[in-house]
């Protein structure tokens, strides 16, 4: 068989996909990419054996269809260094020989039998259909995928949980210490239903969605999904169990409200973190009247930082500690310019929201806090 495709074309679809392939495998077919021409549309496929990626494009022009699987990282090595041009590939199907032409020379390589590459799994009957735009989709992980854990022991933490209901999809991830909740009311189900996303897939969806406009469709029954994109379909399996009553756990009334500037808090948790101690990254954070002092000190090295900054609080005079590095990464993953940090006592976990909410969308994010010694 002979096709021929533009190189740059492939070489990018080929790196979209190749991103599943993990470093080891077992077994060896997985070290590949599953080519398949059919009617002069390619699909590529590539898979961990959890997580299945596949990717289409269109030939300029071909003679046979047929399918074969090539190593991955020769190939994508190979196709990096060639600027944009047509490749002709032949393939001969019998020998598995690859030979690729280009403008100033040729690849020979071998190809493996496309048989001993696993199938794809298909969905139960009762598989649940839910729609969502690909830039929520995208922000609903974006916000929440760094809050997953990675716990052998309790594995429903390490994903990100989808309660879908006839409302809203509401996004959630929790490693115990800190939660994200990430309602959105652009999308909803037809019934209520829910799934775990393990957190590899979430994270090749993240970099799938940048480049996508338009609708993704998620299908998913008991144990997988299928991400139907405009140009990529992922097959994921999806984490067993029961997923933690994540709204238990969120403070209702917490009285004290601090309003402060997102990046003024963040600049001044960064020079003040530095001086924490690098065990626990302890850092205080002590409210009075329209201020919050961010103090950290290291005991072992005889180190100490402090600073000042101006906010909106009416409460009584309250000290509170933090790990330095968990309160950064949730102030990092809100956008808006003022956050609302709500408190009700230095044992009891601490509720962050933007002061204001994107269009469409709820989102709250919770930090349990450190002891303090004082």
């Amino acid at each position: 068989m002979r096709f021929i495709v533009s190189s740059t074309a492939l070489s990018g679809h080929l790196q979209a996909v190749s991103r599943v392939i993990n470093s080891k495998n077992a077994l060896p077919i997985l070290d590949c990419f599953l080519f398949d021409l059919q009617d002069g549309t390619l699909s590529v496929t590539a898979s961990d054996s959890e997580t299945t990626l596949v990717t289409s494009l269109e030939v300029n022009e071909s003679d046979a269809d047929g399918r074969f699987a090539v190593t991955a990282k020769t190939l994508l090595d190979a196709l990096k260094e060639i600027p944009e041009q047509p490749l002709s590939f032949e393939i001969n199907l019998e020998t598995l020989e690859i030979n690729v032409q280009y403008q100033n020379g040729k690849y020979s390589l071998m190809a493996q039998n496309a048989d001993e590459f696993p199938q794809l799994t298909q969905l139960g009957d009762n598989a649940v259909r839910v729609e969502i735009d690909a830039q929520v989709l995208l922000n609903g992980i974006n916000r929440s995928v760094f809050a997953t854990a990675d716990d052998e022991l309790r594995p429903v933490m390490n994903g990100i949980y989808f309660d879908i209901t006839t409302d809203d999809i509401t996004m959630v991830a929790s490693d115990g210490h800190k939660l994200v909740r990430c309602k959105t009311l652009a999308a909803h189900g037809n019934e209520r239903a829910a799934f775990i996303l393990p957190k590899k897939p979430a994270n090749l969806l993240k970099n799938l969605l940048a480049k996508e406009q338009g609708q993704v469709v998620i299908e998913f029954d008991e144990r997988n999904a299928v991400f139907t994109l405009e140009g990529y379909r992922m097959v994921c399996r999806l984490i067993e169990g029961r997923y933690p009553n994540y709204n238990s756990v969120i403070p209702q009334n917490n009285p004290y409200k601090v309003t402060v500037d997102r990046q003024s808090l963040i600049g001044a948790l960064r020079r003040v973190s530095i001086f924490s101690s690098q065990a626990s990254s302890l850092i205080k954070l002590r409210l009075s009247k329209n201020q919050i002092t961010i103090s950290a000190q290291d005991i072992d090295f005889s180190t100490s930082a402090e600073e000042t900054q101006i906010c909106q609080y009416e409460g009584n005079d309250m000290s509170i500690g933090f790990k330095s590095t968990f309160l950064l990464d949730i102030l990092n993953n809100i956008s808006a310019e003022e956050v609302v940090i709500e408190l009700a006592d230095p044992s009891r976990a601490g509720v962050i929201i933007p002061v204001e909410q994107e269009e469409n969308e709820d989102l709250l994010m919770l930090l349990m806090p450190m002891m303090l010694n004082d």
